[in-house]
């Protein structure tokens, strides 16, 4: 009965430690915004095709990766490990999904995680802190032009990011912009950052101008400007150093925010606002103009309204232009050229008027005025047109009074007559068509039409002449396979060209997928032994499986030493001529 109860314990422990386990684990479910969370992928059986979740509301950094082997009481276990530190990008609660992994031919998945994101903790004050240092040596300055503009105002705000000497940065990114809700605003483009001498609290600093803005206020009250977010890779001096007696640097990513700034905008003045005020601040001319003063009826004229200065130009409402009801208006057509600097709008904006008169006489354009609010004086300013005449000299007599020929627009419309000609002044494309016409016969498309199938032939023989010697050349071919066989196996590798960590995860993964398939072992056998012993085994000459393990190397000191472009490019080049090499010599 001993004896049955032992084989049952002993059958549900085999069970039980056969059961294949796939799990994450987070180092915290709540964290500031300004703290990091680590995230680990833990599996007891190796796997392949490892797929992480989307961390979408996180920036990330990784992923790291470890196994681990070990026998405890003659019973052999394994682990294998993906960790990812997140950086969280904004406030609230975020779900991270599951992560996938192939293990012996079956689909494994994590469970979903909820974690909350909360608004920035403190941080213990250590001056050993690496996290300490970078608040002290780093800050992100937000400089306002005003903050006491008046409605629609312009003013600049610019972003500095002061850094001390003692540190280096590196990987600058926005993570959370401004909106600027209660303006209108326009970015002014910066070709590239550029590193400047400065001083921030009575102290050296090198400083970069990192965004500049013009806004201009569109209401009145206290306005908020919400804060700028930078996500950055700050290196902090420690104590230790190199073999040149450098000091060597840790490398901290931290998250950096503007302070909170507050504008308090004026409402403008209302003792002496003329009726025709639209809004226009700044400093303006005004001018109105014809193209023509003299013309037939049923011939057309532009009429063109025009503020030029600087200002909020794009904000302005032109004043419409009033007519007799004799002269047919149509709907203006506006323009604007206008630039953005830094001392906010300038150029100039108009309204196009066509316009056709039906009949003869003289016809007067009144005077019109613009109003703006000039900040120089803090007033009102007012500048009207002079009075336009148009002489209609040609055309049917009007038999309406003159008193209502010289009536505004809009007090007594009639029916205009129109012609055909009417808008002939202004034909720019005209539709000429050929007199001639010319025949396909013997034209030189008839001809090349004609020859080209003679042409051909000689190009099909040559093709399947090239085609035949090729599949005769069996060592090429062998050659050429290699070479596809190894672009196969590292097209994933070469897409991340140029991305250090993805690159030589992908590089490492080629080489133990092209072994897995070509001497049928596992990745947890991998070794440079077992590798030398069955390349040998295999016929492959030893300066290349030298060469693989060189490569297997500079895949593990990757994750801890700089690699620059040019290095990964050889090193993904040597593995591809190193797969060609073996594949060409394995028995």
């Amino acid at each position: 009965m001993k004896i049955k109860l032992y084989i049952i314990v002993f059958l549900l422990s085999s069970i039980t430690s056969a059961q294949v386990t796939f799990e994450a684990k987070v180092s915290k479910k709540k964290l500031g915004i300004n703290e990091r969370l680590r995230i680990d992928f833990v599996m007891n059986e190796d796997g392949d095709n490892f797929e992480p979740p989307n961390f979408e509301y996180f920036t990330v950094i990784g992923p790291n990766q470890s196994i681990s082997n070990s026998w405890l009481n003659g019973v052999k276990t394994f682990s294998k490990t993906y960790s990812y530190f997140l950086i969280p990008k904004k406030k609230g609660k975020f779900t991270i999904n599951q992560a996938k992994i192939e293990i012996d031919g079956d689909i494994y998945k994590t469970l979903p995680i909820r974690v909350e994101i909360t608004s920035a903790v403190e941080a213990p004050t250590n001056p050993n802190d690496p996290n300490y240092v970078v608040s002290e040596n780093i800050h992100l300055v937000l400089e306002i032009s005003n903050t006491n503009p008046y409605l629609n105002e312009a003013i600049t705000v610019v972003y500095k990011l002061y850094a001390s000497p003692e540190v280096r940065l590196s990987n600058l990114r926005e993570i959370d912009n401004p909106r600027y809700s209660d303006f209108w605003s326009q970015n002014i483009n910066i070709k590239e950052l550029k590193l400047e001498n400065g001083a921030y609290d009575g102290k050296d600093y090198h400083y970069v101008v990192f965004r500049k803005m013009v806004l201009y206020p569109q209401k009145t009250g206290k306005l908020d400007l919400e804060p700028l977010a930078l996500n950055i890779s700050v290196g902090v001096p420690t104590s230790k150093r190199d073999f040149f007696g450098s000091k060597i640097f840790e490398t901290v990513h931290k998250t950096i925010t503007t302070s909170n700034r507050r504008i308090n905008v004026r409402p403008l003045p209302e003792s002496g606002k003329p009726d025709n005020f639209t809004g226009a601040v700044g400093d303006f001319s005004f001018k109105v103009s014809i193209s023509k003063n003299e013309l037939k009826a049923t011939e057309a004229l532009q009429a063109k309204i025009e503020v030029s200065g600087k200002g909020n130009l794009k904000l302005v409402k032109l004043p419409r232009l009033t007519l007799p009801s004799s002269l047919e208006v149509y709907e203006p057509e506006h323009t604007e050229n206008v630039s953005t600097n830094l001392y906010g709008m300038q150029g100039k904006i108009s309204d196009s008027y066509t316009i056709v008169p039906s009949y003869q006489g003289k016809y007067p354009i009144p005077s019109i005025a613009f109003t703006y609010f000039d900040l120089k004086t803090d007033r009102y300013k007012t500048i009207s047109s002079r009075e336009l005449i148009v002489n209609v000299t040609e055309g049917p007599t009007n038999n309406i009074s003159s008193n209502e020929d010289s009536s505004i627009a809009g007090s007594n419309k009639r029916k205009v007559v129109l012609s055909n000609d009417q808008f002939v002044s202004f034909k720019t494309n005209p539709n000429f068509i050929s007199v001639e016409t010319r025949l396909f016969f013997k034209t030189k498309l008839f001809w090349a039409s004609l020859l080209a199938p003679f042409l051909a032939i000689p190009i099909a023989i040559f093709v399947r002449r090239r085609k035949d010697e090729r599949d005769m050349d069996i060592v090429g071919q062998k050659v050429r396979k290699a070479n596809r066989l190894a672009r196969k196996y590292l097209s994933q590798a070469k897409k991340v060209l140029g991305n250090k960590v993805a690159f030589y995860e992908a590089l490492e993964r080629a080489l133990h997928n092209y072994l897995k398939s070509k001497l049928n072992i596992e990745t947890s056998e991998f070794s440079k032994d077992k590798i030398q012993q069955l390349l040998k085994e295999r016929f492959v000459a030893l300066n290349v499986v030298e060469e693989f393990n060189e490569l297997l190397e500079s895949c593990e000191l990757a994750r801890y030493t700089p690699f620059t472009n040019v290095e990964m490019q050889k090193d993904y080049d040597k593995a591809a001529r190193v797969i060609s090499k073996i594949d060409k010599q394995i028995k």
